[in-house]
């Protein structure tokens, strides 16, 4: 397992370098690229109704290369807290397969660096107990047109999770479902997410996403261009409550 897991980051990183090659000749004939990059800006960084960023705005770059019609796309994501401190330091690489529309399958791989100098990330062990890194399967039925739904499905399989009390691996497991509409000129998608494991707490158990079954991100996103003069910025708000951890955000965002 341990080196199935360096080779798949590995064919990460090479699938960038390899794709860099082809990328000048491409735009040269056609114009246009199948790499993208950007930035999202957003006031606090929360993710499945956990808050991950701390108490400051964070800056969410991201860069990704897509296969043309194959419906392959490989890419890098990161989080990094304005304030001071390691909370919400992220950087993520994940591999995304849409056989079908709208179907997509994701496999990530989330990690957390530390931002101190000179501190200790380790980012090439995958040793069972001593890695950093979290890998997760994910499946989501994107929505149509005519039926503006989306369903995902997501799951740890190897790496930092939650655990029992004998120490085994939970493989931790979310559900998430929501709705995609619109009021004038805002898009609107409501969403209800579920942690799907029921860690025994007093038992010396621990969890990914918390401490018991049940709804842990359930809420309403607003978003709209916003013209500023001859710039166009999207941008978003969303209501979100936590019910099985008692708490509420509000976060506004941007993308670059």
């Amino acid at each position: 397992m341990k080196r199935m897991l360096k080779s798949v980051t590995t064919i990460f990183v090479i699938a960038f370098l390899i794709t860099l090659s082809p990328l000048k000749a491409q735009e040269e004939t056609t114009g246009s690229s199948n790499f993208s990059i950007g930035a999202d800006l957003v006031s606090r960084y929360i993710w499945r109704g956990l808050n991950l960023g701390g108490s400051s705005p964070n800056v969410q770059p991201y860069l990704e290369y897509s296969f043309g019609e194959s419906g392959l796309a490989i890419g890098a994501w990161g989080s990094y807290s304005l304030g001071y401190g390691t909370a919400g330091t992220e950087a993520d690489l994940y591999l995304s397969y849409t056989p079908v529309d709208p179907l997509t399958i994701t496999v990530t791989d989330y990690f957390f660096p530390s931002d101190i100098p000179f501190g200790v990330n380790d980012y090439f062990n995958y040793k069972k107990d001593q890695t950093g890194h979290t890998f997760e399967g994910m499946i989501t039925f994107n929505g149509t047109e005519s039926l503006p739904v989306y369903a995902t499905f997501a799951m740890n399989f190897y790496g930092v999770d939650g655990t029992d009390e004998n120490g085994n691996n939970y493989h931790a497991k979310y559900l998430e479902l929501g709705y995609n509409g619109s009021a004038g000129n805002v898009d609107l998608t409501t969403f209800m997410g579920l942690a799907l494991d029921d860690p025994k707490e007093e038992q010396g158990a621990t969890g990914w996403y918390g401490n018991s079954f049940g709804v842990i991100n359930l809420g309403i996103t607003a978003s709209k261009t916003l013209n500023l003069g001859k710039a166009a910025l999207p941008a978003s708000s969303s209501l979100i409550f936590n019910p099985e951890a008692g708490n509420i955000y509000i976060v506004f965002g941007v993308s670059l």
